[in-house]
């Protein structure tokens, strides 16, 4: 079996062998003095193997949301169990919301501001103060009026984004690329 070293293990051993750094009167004859190298070693391994997973938790937080949840909706009497990702837009109309999937149509009783609230982890971007639209389907942006975007989505449909919401449109990808990109978003 082949054992791995790193950089810090490396200079451990070769401490507590002493075979390198230079001078060889640091050589350790003892053995409480090898434990306590090999003791520091480890705790720092595993110190930095800690910090690395702290910097993925909130990565792996917003990913988990986009693959594997499921949304709950309650349609007459039943739970209904929907992937976020076959949703295309949520479209305000009075007190109601109307989710719009790819195959089907559910008519909520909820206000925008909390559909909006609660499906932004998901991947949901308010482009309008009645339309949420699901960044996944998004497809095109192009200038409409002054101040005005129109976006399409997958299968042509398509929103008019207004000035309150156009910086919402940043979220819609992490990198943009070329030259003219929007000035307004």
């Amino acid at each position: 079996m082949e054992s791995k070293l790193t950089p810090l293990t490396a200079s451990a051993n070769a401490l507590a062998l002493g075979t390198g750094g230079g001078d060889s009167s640091a050589k350790f004859s003892e053995k409480p003095q090898m434990g306590r190298v090999l003791d520091v070693t480890f705790r720092k391994t595993a110190s930095d193997g800690v910090a690395e997973i702290a910097d993925k938790l909130p990565e792996q937080r917003r990913s988990s949301h986009s693959q594997a949840s499921r949304i709950a909706i309650n349609k007459k009497g039943r739970i209904l169990f929907l992937n976020p990702s076959d949703v295309l837009t949520v479209v305000g109309q009075g007190n109601y919301v109307l989710l719009q999937c790819d195959s089907a149509l559910y008519r909520l009783r909820e206000s925008m501001s909390a559909m909006a609230e609660k499906l932004e982890p998901y991947g949901f971007v308010r482009i309008h103060r009645s339309v949420l639209v699901n960044k996944s389907w998004v497809e095109e942006i192009r200038p409409y009026m002054p101040g005005l975007y129109l976006l399409r989505l997958q299968g042509g449909k398509e929103f008019t984004v207004t000035r309150t919401y156009k910086r919402n449109l940043k979220s819609l990808a992490e990198l943009w690329l070329g030259n003219d990109t929007f000035v307004g978003i």
